[in-house]
């Protein structure tokens, strides 16, 4: 693959690939052979499946030299967290106990990408069932910023992989923060949809009510590209949105928007990095003629300590078939999720679902003033392991590290995680911008935007 092609975004390889500029079968071969020389120091992928991908990339060729070009998906390569279902291909959502699980069909975003002419490379590792932390006898996906940092949960192979040039775009999920965190420490732009716009069918649950599926890109013009290929009503997910997410123009301005910012939320516990991170992401939202307003953010400490709760008693009924009878199967952190969930009773769950209840009417109302909201997708900026392992054993400090992240998986509303401002020497920083239900398109063009006037999102580990 001749220069940085490997780092070009699927906007620029689009073009190239529909006027036969550009071969998917070179493209695809030169992908494999990247991701043979370095995977196996990242650990991002469980599973290449090479020769499915090598006859997909021949394939779109044929089609596009036959004048049959699907759209800007086409003949491009891409992988998904090994969450989703793919046909034939094994799919084991980072556990054990599901090591051998062998799908009959593919579900409904991979088929989606398929559709468009994607070409799927493989399945992205993660987190044992898209929880916290890796099971134990799986090796954990590598930051290619640096292997003593941390690259993000759950879906962090997606993040690895997109980051250091081994797929042009991956699916993740996002339960309580699991797209924007590994989007924050890779430098990646990330898309946790409006609860519900996504199908979930095929995807390997954690928490029904708090799962999220959808894009991880290296800009917010290619996590779009992805979004309108995925999201839609699907019939074969009672849960899913009726219709599409409302249009909105790809060159949109951000002049006059109003950007709401909550200075003392967004500073409880932030690192000085993080705090310049989301000032000059203001500063350049300010300079395309966004309004600035601060707001007062409904308070989400309850919120964000309860999310553990609240997830623990939806995982627990995911895992009902082999949890407890196959617990010794089960990774430390994994197991304790669950046994939090079995262990609280009726009533202390409905009083979490109240309180999450009234916690969504009152951002739903505060949205309504103004037209996104601007916060940090975590406390620490490129955070080392050493840092995440003191947080552990600190429940007040953990709840911090996900205070701007699972609040949002509560309520259902869209949130977009986008580059910022480097640290000092030079790691990515993530912030995440907030919109109404149904706001997708709105985000992705407002960031899409602010991307066409900074750089932050270009660089590359």
């Amino acid at each position: 693959m001749s220069g940085e092609l490997h780092y070009r975004e699927i906007s620029e390889l689009a073009p190239l690939i529909r006027e036969r500029r550009l071969s998917p079968v070179e493209l695809t071969e030169a992908m494999l052979a990247r991701i043979d020389t370095l995977d196996s120091q990242l650990h991002a992928y469980a599973r290449v499946t090479a020769e499915q991908a090598r006859a997909e990339s021949r394939a779109a060729e044929e089609q596009i030299m036959r004048g049959e070009y699907r759209g800007p998906l086409h003949g491009i390569p891409l992988a998904v967290k090994d969450l989703f279902w793919t046909k034939g291909v094994t799919t084991s959502a980072g556990t054990t106990v599901h090591a051998d699980f062998m799908p009959s069909e593919d579900a409904t975003v991979v088929r989606r990408l398929r559709k468009a002419g994607a070409i799927i490379l493989g399945k992205l590792q993660l987190t044992e069932g898209a929880f916290a932390v890796p099971h134990p006898s799986i090796a954990p996906p590598i930051n290619p910023w640096g292997a003593s940092r941390w690259c993000g949960a759950s879906s962090s192979g997606s993040g690895v992989a997109t980051a250091a040039g081994l797929c042009f775009g991956s699916l993740g999920s996002d339960t309580g923060g699991s797209i924007r965190f590994p989007c924050a420490a890779n430098g990646l732009t990330g898309l946790k949809p409006t609860w519900g716009r996504v199908s979930r069918h095929g995807a390997f649950e954690l928490a029904a009510l708090l799962d999220h599926v959808g894009p991880m890109a290296r800009s917010a013009a290619d996590a779009r590209l992805l979004f309108d290929a995925i999201e839609g009503h699907d019939p074969l997910d009672p849960t899913s949105l009726p219709g599409r997410a409302p249009a909105m123009p790809a060159e949109a301005s951000l002049k006059h928007m109003r950007i709401g910012i909550d200075p003392a939320w967004n500073a409880n516990g932030s690192d000085a990095d993080t705090l310049c991170a989301v000032e000059d992401a203001l500063a350049g939202l300010r300079d395309l003629g966004a309004h600035v307003t601060e707001i007062r953010f409904p308070d989400a400490r309850d919120i964000a300590g309860n999310w553990e709760a609240q997830c623990g008693v939806q995982t627990a009924v995911a895992h009902a078939a082999t949890y407890p009878a196959r617990a010794a199967e089960y990774g430390p952190a994994l197991s304790r999720l669950i046994d939090i969930g079995r262990a609280l009773d009726g009533m202390a769950y409905q009083r979490l679902l109240l309180a999450a209840a009234a916690f969504t009417g009152k951002l739903t109302a505060l949205l309504e003033t103004i037209d996104l909201l601007l916060v940090p997708v975590q406390p620490l900026a490129a955070p080392t392991h050493e840092q995440l392992g003191a947080l552990a054993a600190d429940p007040e400090a953990n709840q911090r590290l996900i205070q701007y992240t699972a609040p949002f998986d509560i309520s259902g509303h869209p949130a977009l995680s986008l580059p910022s401002t480097p640290t000092a020497n030079g790691l990515p920083v993530g912030i995440q911008l907030v919109a109404r239900k149904g706001g997708e398109r709105l985000l992705l063009a407002a960031g899409a935007a602010l991307q066409q006037a900074t750089a932050w999102h270009k660089n590359h580990p």
